[in-house]
């Protein structure tokens, strides 16, 4: 069927009494999709969603969008597809319930055929419920967060989501692609079909082609199933990631009436206890880290680029594989792994039965679980950086309550059923001696001491699986080789803190075959799960103005932050010494840092009003050895390197200057990294990641704001509120820093700066030409960048 993209200019408005919205009634806003309502608003510290939710509100609203349906469609199938809609989404069409759908993250279609008024107007209208929360654990979003499009086509034609591919048979010499294409009739008559597989290279160039002919009863539906050869194929890998276009049409007397495309990958995977995870024949170990669904400052509005940009900073800091974490991701995040060589566990729920908020999944789960499986599997199943279905995280019923055995089996073999091509995973926590559970008399007290709880109680969950995921066990990697000979582990979450010893276990052991940190990307919600407190806070999460998790190796705007250097150490991927200082303010403390924590150290040697006192500083260094010098004066020379897990620590009086750490291997210098004390600021410089955009609607600059002295170093320790305009054919999309705890928008026109940096990003609204993006701020000289559109 033709693809039509429908987000363009829908009628927006807020139901009266929806939380954020009271009162609010008009009808005449116009927004444009992807649309995320909740980013918008202020945050409340009575929030419902509370500090899971990032303190943001959710809302009932409603968006609206006319559809002239031309005479000629009268023979035509006219079907909606959305990507997502968060949450309990009620879709209209001319006053038609069409779809009810109450999962936030599968994509789903809506036929409107039925009901088409033609040579008029007709009216699509789209209701979202957000009201009910707490109902996720991290930030959610409201609205039509991702992407509609419009399908048309004949009667007979290919069914959305109805071209799977498969490699049965991989080699460098010549590979077998296996294509399965669903065909419809919905006519009243059967049909004569010819189909029609033609695979093109990434020149264009064709590498196999095939063409089946049958018949396809009335109201019918029939899968036709198709094998071609390609010979000397390129394979897909994270270093290569080579592409090719599977092209597939529908003729009838030898005309086409329908066609599609589908991008594929040409490459084997495969899992066992001996090697582990297989690329393409060959063992590899995953550098991993779990990314929830949030596009940042854009909060959940999953623009085609926004998601890009999150693969291309995880590429570019040594990630080579992602866990989805706990849903299925947005299409364009998918698209951008294959482009870029990025693995995938792609992830279906949080939660099956028992619930862990009140208004959670666990309310649909029953009757909607095999509907969202199924969504996830046809629609992502052509992906080749997909490696592993996940059919959950830490299910509560992961200790056999609720049925939890059997619906492990359940959905394992349900996934099965619709793509056995990839492993199956869940991802388990730890379990408490529930007696209830485990067998044992709840007043017994001579429990023997070697009673295995999690061994136990989690086999028969377990079983189902290809692979286990373990969240948070380092300590039981080695004892369940042992009582598990044939048991394949993930290490599908695990704490920064802990980035040493979980890669050392990944590399040692051949049945684990990834560790994937907890997170890779910051996010909103889950606000200050990376939290350090020093004045005797108490809590998991942290309380209003906390809004991000504060746990990712990048922080919210895509800036590295010290743990990502401290994991470029253990990956072997840098070099440089990255100089770590604690901050004065806090020396002599005892810090209360997070299990998701990292100290509270930053990369400055800017501290005005500590002179002379004393100041730590920590440098991670892959280098067997490292000094310190100060002004030129040697603090000494320290062991570094793995013998000493990548790090050294360093005690001195603060006093301005410069700061440099020097790394050695066999007595000689090969690395350096210095730190200098910046002076009053007086300039702003602005780096956009991209200096042209396209000319078609919501292409994304992302521009870093610099704060500087006179001498161009990093002025960390401003406190100013910057300005941001923007002319020519964009605008100003979102404003952001790093901050945890600030209480600014995201959306707007001004931003205070944070440790020395801001983002902006520009968003382009279709039309050529020039965006000029000027910032200014109190006492310093407006910069601007110029963003070409073409």
């Amino acid at each position: 069927m033709k693809r039509h993209n429908f987000d363009r200019q829908w009628r927006f408005q807020v139901s009266r009494g929806s939380s954020g919205g009271e009162g609010r009634t008009s009808g005449n806003a116009i927004v444009d999709l992807p649309h995320d309502y909740s980013i918008t608003l202020e945050r409340d510290p009575n929030s419902p969603g509370g500090a899971g939710n990032g303190f943001f509100p959710g809302g009932c609203i409603e968006y609206e969008k006319d559809l002239f349906v031309p005479g000629e469609w009268k023979d035509k199938e006219v079907v909606l597809e959305f990507e997502g809609i968060y949450m309990n989404a009620t879709v209209r069409f001319n006053n038609q319930i069409v779809a009810r759908h109450p999962y936030g993250y599968t994509g789903f279609h809506c036929n409107l055929t039925p009901y088409l008024l033609f040579d008029r107007e007709n009216t699509i209208r789209v209701t979202v419920d957000n009201t009910s929360m707490p109902n996720t654990r991290w930030y959610s979003g409201t609205g039509i967060y991702r992407h509609v499009w419009l399908l048309t086509g004949e009667k007979v034609h290919i069914s959305p989501w109805g071209v799977f591919a498969q490699t049965p048979s991989v080699s460098d010499k010549a590979s077998l692609v296996g294509v399965t294409t669903t065909v419809e009739n919905n006519s009243s008559a059967p049909e004569r079909i010819a189909v029609r597989s033609l695979i093109l290279d990434e020149n264009g160039g064709k590498a196999a082609e095939t063409e089946d002919d049958f018949e396809i009863d009335a109201e019918g539906k029939a899968d036709v199933k198709q094998s071609l050869e390609i010979f000397h194929p390129n394979l897909w890998s994270v270093e290569e990631p080579r592409l090719y276009t599977l092209n597939s049409e529908l003729r009838k007397d030898g005309s086409v009436i329908d066609r599609t495309k589908t991008r594929i990958g040409i490459r084997s995977i495969s899992f066992d206890p001996q090697n582990g995870f297989c690329l393409n024949g060959k063992t590899m170990k995953l550098r991993g880290g779990c990314v929830h669904h949030d596009c940042g400052i854009l909060g959940s509005a999953a623009y085609d680029r926004a998601e890009e940009r999150k693969i291309r900073l995880l590429k570019e800091n040594g990630f080579c594989a992602v866990r989805c974490a706990h849903n299925p991701p947005s299409p364009a995040f998918l698209d951008a792994c294959d482009r870029l060589g990025m693995l995938v566990i792609d992830e279906a729920f949080d939660c099956w039965r028992e619930g862990k908020n009140p208004y959670d999944y666990n309310m649909h789960f029953e009757d909607w679980w095999q509907r969202d499986l199924s969504s996830m599997i046809l629609r992502d199943r052509n992906h080749p950086s997909i490696i592993l279905w996940s059919t959950g995280n830490e299910i509560v019923e992961r200790d056999g309550r609720s049925e939890g055995y059997a619906y492990a089996g359940r959905l394992a073999d349900f996934v099965r059923s619709l793509d056995d091509t990839r492993a199956v995973t869940n991802a388990l926590c730890g379990v408490g001696p529930d007696p209830a559970v485990s067998g044992l008399s709840i007043h017994q007290t001579d429990i023997p001491e070697e009673y295995d709880y999690w061994g136990e109680i989690t086999r028969k969950f377990a079983e189902p699986l290809d692979v286990v995921g373990y969240n948070y066990q380092l300590d039981r990697y080695e004892r369940d080789a042992k009582k598990f000979p044939d048991r394949i582990l993930c290490a599908t979450e695990t704490f920064p803190k802990e980035a040493f010893d979980c890669w050392e276990a990944v590399e040692r052991f051949p049945y684990l075959i990834g560790d994937f940190v907890w997170t890779a990307l910051d996010y909103i919600g889950e606000a200050g799960i990376g939290h350090v407190w020093y004045n005797g806070e108490k809590g998991f999460l942290g309380d209003y103005p906390w809004h991000t998790a504060f746990c990712g190796d990048i922080d919210i705007c895509g800036f590295k932050r010290p743990q990502s250097f401290y994991r470029d150490c253990v990956w072997g991927i840098s070099r440089a010494p990255y100089l770590a200082v604690h901050k004065p303010e806090h020396y002599g403390k005892t810090p209360d840092i997070s299990k998701w924590g990292w100290p509270d150290v930053v990369s400055s040697w800017t501290w005005p009003g500590q002179e002379a006192k004393p100041i730590v500083v920590d440098i991670y260094c892959s280098d067997s050895e490292v000094e310190l010098f100060l002004n030129g004066r040697s603090l000494g020379r320290k062991p570094a390197g793995k013998a000493n897990r990548y790090l050294a620590e360093f005690e001195t009086a603060y006093e301005p200057g410069i700061l440099e750490a020097v790394g050695y291997e066999d007595g000689t210098p090969v690395s350096r990294s210095t730190l200098r004390t910046a002076g009053a600021p007086t300039q702003l410089r602005l780096t956009p990641d991209r200096s042209c955009l396209k000319a078609s609607f919501g292409d994304l600059s992302y521009i870093t704001v610099e704060l500087l002295d006179a001498e161009g170093n990093l002025v960390p320790n401003a406190d100013l509120l910057l300005y941001f305009t923007a002319y020519g054919p964009g605008s100003v999309l979102a404003v952001g820093n790093g901050n945890p705890l600030s209480e600014e928008k995201y959306v707007g026109n001004q931003r205070r700066i944070y440790e020395g940096r801001a983002m902006a990003v520009i968003r382009s609204n279709g039309e050529a030409g020039q965006i000029v993006l000027t910032v200014s701020a109190e006492g310093i000289r407006p910069a601007s960048t110029v963003i070409r559109v073409e």
